[in-house]
């Protein structure tokens, strides 16, 4: 949480009051993610997506309410306190890179697992070809 609060106030955003939902409100009221990271490469993970009954309910969910519910996506990199690198991706960008992932994930057979629920990182390859670079 300190990395989101620390995030909205280098990017001018309203820190959200709720835990859950949205990370931060822009300057234009929209609702915004932030994911974060101290490992040397930046990158992006999404985890604990809840599974639906199939996947024209998983996409939907994810496009209307979890993912794509938020425009614009931020990652971070931190070193130390410090960002070191930060970009910003539109919704549509990381959608593109992780529904066809998750939905590997969702028609496999997850009965066994301890923990059902979908996950996906987005690579710093990814990040940096679709992301746009946010002066430090």
């Amino acid at each position: 949480r300190a990395r989101e609060i620390h995030m909205a106030n280098y990017l001018g955003h309203n820190v959200a009051q709720n835990y859950s939902g949205a990370d931060a409100i822009d300057k234009d009221g929209n609702e915004v993610e932030y994911k974060s990271t101290i490992s040397k490469d930046i990158h992006a993970t999404y985890n604990g997506i809840s599974v639906h009954h199939n996947w024209e309910a998983q996409e939907e969910y994810l496009r209307k309410h979890k993912i794509g519910k938020y425009k614009m996506h931020y990652f971070a990199r931190y070193d130390g306190a410090k960002i070191a690198e930060m970009y910003e991706m539109t919704a549509d960008d990381v959608l593109e890179f992780i529904l066809p992932k998750l939905k590997i994930q969702f028609e496999k057979e997850r009965k066994n697992k301890k923990d059902p629920r979908l996950g996906v990182s987005i690579p710093k390859k990814y990040i940096e070809t679709k992301g746009k670079l946010i002066s430090i």
